[in-house]
């Protein structure tokens, strides 16, 4: 069977470009994520939807010998939060999609899909990606599709939008961090520093706003 399960996880980070992930997420989602409460816990997604969802993220892209993958990225908790927000106009897609992938797997493997082996996980995915999965609307590829794609998202964003957890997601690419400006020594390195900082840790990212109630910032160069 082909498909995302078929390749390397290196090689599908590479053929997903997920380095552009960190510019892409709206801003939206930031402004929840500072507002949310503390990562802990779920507060838009039920238990059970929750307990799927960190399933098939953690399927999407694993915890292996190469590094932490989605689930230490905290790309549920990303989703989750996003959906009391930005991607509030996909939170009844979320559930029914969810108890979809649920009801599937307790049809064709007799068990909620959380709680099966990562074999029959990936090979239930696999079925989805390929839309041959019963029980979705319109297609079990297009929820397969959408929730890949905000899985990248909450594993490779600026943890400014609450996910990368502990920069994670970056450490796992080799991406050194945000750098406006490039010093003699960063030119001459073959793989920078890793620098583990938000952009809006830098002055020019941060709103005239936020700086008037105090919020610290730095010089542009990060010194």
């Amino acid at each position: 069977m082909t498909g995302w399960h078929g390749l390397s996880r290196r090689e599908l980070l590479k053929r997903t470009a997920v380095l552009g992930a960190a510019a892409t997420v709206p801003l939206r989602v930031a402004l929840v994520a500072r507002q949310a409460a503390p990562l802990e816990g779920f507060v838009t997604l039920t238990a059970s939807e929750a307990d799927t969802l960190e399933a098939i993220v953690a399927r999407l892209i694993p915890t292996d010998e190469d590094g932490p993958g989605a689930t230490e990225a905290r790309a549920a908790s990303y989703i989750d939060r996003a959906l009391g927000g930005a991607l509030a106009s996909s939170r009844e897609t979320y559930a029914e999609g969810l108890a979809a992938t649920d009801a599937y797997a307790r049809a064709s493997k007799g068990a909620p899909f959380a709680t099966l082996a990562p074999a029959d996980q990936d090979r239930i995915l696999g079925e989805m990606e390929e839309g041959v999965a019963t029980g979705f609307e319109p297609s079990s590829r297009s929820f397969f599709n959408l929730v890949r794609s905000h899985t990248i998202q909450g594993t490779f964003c600026d943890p400014y939008y609450g996910g990368n957890a502990d920069f994670v997601g970056w450490d796992l690419l080799g991406y050194p961090g945000l750098r406006l400006v490039v010093t003699e020594d960063d030119q001459r390195m073959d793989a920078p520093r890793a620098r583990h900082r938000s952009a809006y840790g830098f002055g020019r990212f941060t709103t005239p706003t936020e700086l008037a109630v105090g919020e610290r910032s730095e010089d542009d160069d990060g010194r």
